[in-house]
């Protein structure tokens, strides 16, 4: 029987259902999964998305085809999960941070705040996978939220700057009561610390700050705070962050249609992921180092180390919220303990056996900045 591509996923689950013959039928036709990103086809995260759906197109030989919809095709940027969960999209491109309203665990899942307990990228993707995190992760989504998605890291987007600022700060008490757009727990740390936050989708952020509403903001890292135009708008980068030192996105695939695919293309969808993560991390690196270049030597930006003082409060605010949370929800706590305990063992051994990254950076390449 020939290929049918106008094959909608819903049929073809039916025709997996239908038993042998159907099974026949749907390894004869290419299966299409419709998903939207929490980003606009501008940014460097959503080629991100591009990427994952060419790999899988070519993993699986053309079986497994992935419809990518930037952000307001179907839903706006914090509305994915909730589309994915119901149906209306089969898998969505996001970041769990943004159901921080639901349920401050999706924090944990994304990084959070120092890793949290010193943890890098590698160290987060450890814990879900030698950590148990992976098995907390989806459990978060089917038992906590009850929403019936399967989460994958796709997205690494961090470590990020501390944030862009309209002028000068230099102490903590310059912070007070600054309009600034932030998402997520580190809104809710910011807002501790005495600044005024206002929750925006990256796309919205440059309009807010043209037009007075915001005094200071942050989104990822340079390469696409450049493409949302913030060197425009404000001169003062203030970088590094630890709010988001590291910040992984999801790939989200509705439970029912992760169910239905066949089991060589669901280990397809996550090694795809898995090498997109690790393909973007390294291209990311580039992308946002060329960035800080082209902030001072065209745009005329001041770029700034971020004073310590101000990473070491946003640390001590983050710690006493997570313990707060942690003794509010027994979930939230559950999480926090596989991390910590996860960093207890890796984080330690790490630094103790790895020379401090700025000792060879500082022998070939002293610091300018």
């Amino acid at each position: 029987m020939p290929a049918r591509p106008w094959m909608t996923t819903g049929l073809l689950l039916g025709l997996l259902a239908a038993g042998p013959a159907g099974h026949a039928l749907a390894a004869e036709s290419p299966v299409t999964l419709r998903m939207q990103a929490s980003w606009p086809t501008t940014l460097t995260v959503y080629e991100n998305f591009l990427y994952f759906a060419e790999r899988v197109d070519k993993l699986s030989g053309g079986r497994l085809m992935i419809e990518t919809l930037p952000v307001n095709s179907v839903v706006g940027s914090f509305d994915v999960l909730e589309a994915v969960g119901d149906g209306r999209l089969d898998g969505g491109h996001t970041w769990a941070g943004y159901w921080q309203s639901r349920h401050k665990a999706g924090v944990l899942f994304t990084g959070g705040p120092g890793g949290p307990f010193g943890m890098d990228h590698l160290d987060h993707l450890g814990w879900l996978f030698d950590g148990g995190g992976i098995e907390l992760y989806r459990r978060y989504y089917s038992e906590v939220l009850g929403i019936p998605v399967v989460p994958l890291p796709i997205l690494p987007a961090g470590p990020q700057a501390f944030g862009w600022f309209e002028r000068p700060v230099r102490s903590l008490d310059d912070l007070k009561n600054m309009r600034c757009r932030e998402t997520g727990i580190a809104a809710q740390i910011f807002s501790e610390m005495g600044m005024s936050v206002m929750a925006l989708p990256g796309g919205d952020i440059a309009s807010a700050a043209e037009r007075g509403i915001i005094e200071c903001g942050e989104w990822s890292g340079g390469a696409d705070d450049l493409r949302l135009g913030f060197q425009d708008i404000w001169k003062y980068y203030y970088t590094p962050g630890v709010h988001e030192s590291v910040s992984v996105g999801e790939l989200l695939v509705n439970e029912a249609v992760w169910d239905g695919l066949a089991p060589d293309l669901r280990e397809i969808v996550q090694s795809a992921s898995m090498e997109t993560f690790l393909r973007w991390w390294v291209r990311a690196q580039k992308l946002n180092a060329e960035a800080l270049d082209r902030m001072v030597e065209e745009d005329g930006v001041i770029v700034v180390r971020t004073p310590d003082e101000f990473l070491l409060e946003i640390l001590r605010t983050w710690d006493e919220l997570a313990e707060r949370e942690a003794a509010a929800d027994p979930f939230f706590k559950e999480v926090l303990e596989s991390k910590r305990a996860y960093a207890r063992v890796v984080v330690p051994a790490k630094r103790f056996g790895t020379a401090p990254y700025s000792l060879a950076a500082d022998h070939y390449w002293p610091r300018e900045r």
